[in-house]
């Protein structure tokens, strides 16, 4: 306390009493001071220690996991396949396990399995298609004559067999003879003779060398078979063709603009879908000039049932300038991953965002390396939820909404509990921690599929139709910016294909012929 000048004794016996006091109340106010501080600075140590070791326990987890995750790429399953039964290793009542098979739902675009039985095959050879031509080939005895008498032998049967075999593709020149007509009597009589000559077929390329299948093939062997063009040069060389790279990218340009209106119709019709299924992938672009290539991104956009058509865009960046441009004034639900950029999108334009559980659900795949138990349980929950959309699959809209409301949300609020309690006691910045999060932070989109019946649980369906870029550039190592355009644009003719039933070539072939006016008067799907 504080003392005034006044309050002070005038006897020196008692002002020298009270400064001893005062003396030793400030030591004792000191040492506690002191043994406050170490205390403090030992606690502080201590947590300090603990945060370095969760630390470093977090950094061990999560490289063990990016190992586990790299070996699991190139040398385990490609499936993220899950045995329900897992559970019964920690505990978990065998009643409360979906042990059905065939409750057991599609997930990451393959059905998840938990024993395959193993299918018996006849011995033999397998049949051959019945699709393919079959050419008779007879063969019959050099001398008939029988061996015993000489007398000539009967025929009695004939024992057929069947025998694949390959025959090469070919080229041949088309020689197209336009004949012309002219009026004799229009001409000997002095007046105009009225010259016209047969016109030819629609040509994909005005005056262009290739036809419609060579078109179609190339096309083919470069955005379906991942193919080089300077090795489709080498194999037309075998035929004693010389077809140059630099030609055949022209061709890819000139198909590129040709079809370029079939794809404008086709983007206004993904426009008009109550839901858009988008995904991204990288490429890496080589810029003229430039050594060192940059990622670029080819964005896939997926309209719905009444609108079944597939296209792709390019950009220079992840930017999300690109989808905002390209969906334009569309209103209505989008479906796509958790990146950021879509967040703008779903501010400004009025698009209401649907998440993808597929994606949370390779987090928990992901972790169960470094946290076996949590991750089990969660996939164990999610596999609930695609049973339920396995029943549902072939239910009209109406019914497939009536069973999301009854079955998948009440599940949905076992995992949101599931989630907000061991978001608590999981170590921060493990893998495990990671999946929550990553579930957490984007709940509202994940369970926006339970109230419309014509939503999908996840957006597998766009992830497929990407799937093909990554593969394109391992093969071909780079696209150029002008190359990656086009292949941008030509690439939608692959995946329409998987939906009518009709294959890449022939579907290539079939827009190559088209005439570019006709494009233009398509207004329905089909």
């Amino acid at each position: 306390m504080t003392l005034a000048i006044e309050d002070l004794p005038n006897d020196v016996a008692a002002l020298k009493r009270l400064f001893i006091e005062h003396e030793r109340l400030f030591v004792e106010e000191q040492r506690r001071r002191e043994s406050l501080i170490a205390r403090i600075r030992d606690e502080a140590a201590e947590q300090i220690e603990r945060l370095q070791a969760e630390r470093q326990t977090a950094i061990d987890e999560a490289v063990k996991a990016a190992v586990a995750a790299i070996l699991r790429r190139y040398y385990g399953p490609r499936s993220e396949a899950f045995d329900p039964r897992q559970l019964l290793l920690f505990g978990q009542r065998i009643d409360q396990l979906p042990l059905d098979e065939a409750s057991v739902a599609e997930e990451a675009g393959e059905q998840l399995v938990t024993r395959r039985a193993k299918s018996r095959h006849n011995h033999g050879r397998q049949q051959l298609p019945e699709h393919l031509e079959r050419i008779e080939i007879e063969h019959d005895l050099d001398d008939q004559a029988c061996p015993a008498c000489g007398c000539e032998r009967e025929r009695i049967g004939a024992e057929v067999s069947e025998q694949l075999e390959y025959f090469p593709a070919s080229l041949k020149v088309l020689k197209h003879i336009r004949h012309k007509y002219a009026c004799a009597k229009c001409d000997h009589d002095g007046y105009d003779p009225n010259i016209e000559s047969a016109k030819k077929p629609p040509q994909p390329i005005d005056k262009g060398l290739p036809g419609p299948s060579l078109l179609a093939y190339v096309i083919t062997c470069k955005l379906g078979d991942h193919l080089p063009l300077y090795r489709l040069e080498n194999i037309f060389a075998r035929q004693k063709v010389h077809i140059a790279r630099s030609t055949m990218c022209a061709w890819m340009r000139c198909a590129g603009e040709f079809v370029a209106p079939l794809v404008q119709l086709m983007t206004e019709r993904v426009r008009q879908s109550q839901v858009i299924h988008t995904d991204d992938t990288p490429v890496p672009v080589q810029s003229p000039g430039q050594k060192q290539c940059r990622k670029g991104r080819i964005w896939c956009y997926l309209g719905d049932e009444a609108n079944p058509y597939t296209v792709y865009d390019y950009t220079p960046s992840r930017s999300r300038d690109g989808p905002a441009k390209w969906l334009g004034r569309f209103t209505g639900y989008l479906q796509a991953d958790a990146y950021g950029g879509y967040d703008g999108i779903y501010h400004a334009q009025g698009v209401t965002e649907v998440g993808c559980w597929a994606h949370a659900r390779r987090k928990f795949y992901d972790a169960q390396d470094s946290d076996e138990e949590r991750s089990t349980r969660m996939l164990a929950l999610i596999a609930e939820l695609y049973a339920v959309e396995r029943e549902a699959k072939d239910a009209d809209e109406s019914t497939r909404l009536a069973l999301r409301q009854e079955r998948s949300v009440p599940l949905l609020d076992r995992i949101k509990s599931w989630l907000d309690a061991e978001g608590e006691v999981v170590l921060r910045r493990s893998p495990m921690a990671t999946a929550i999060t990553y579930t957490q932070n984007q709940w509202t989109a994940r369970t926006t599929y339970t109230t419309q019946g014509f939503l999908n649980i996840d957006n597998n369906a766009s992830d497929a139709r990407s799937s093909g870029w990554p593969s394109a550039a391992k093969t071909l190592m780079t696209f150029c910016q002008p190359s990656v355009r086009t292949d941008s644009v030509i690439g939608f003719l692959s995946p329409p294909a998987k939906l009518v039933g009709v294959g890449g070539e022939r579907r290539r072939r079939l827009a190559s012929t088209v005439d570019p006016t006709l494009i233009r008067g398509l207004d329905t799907p089909g």
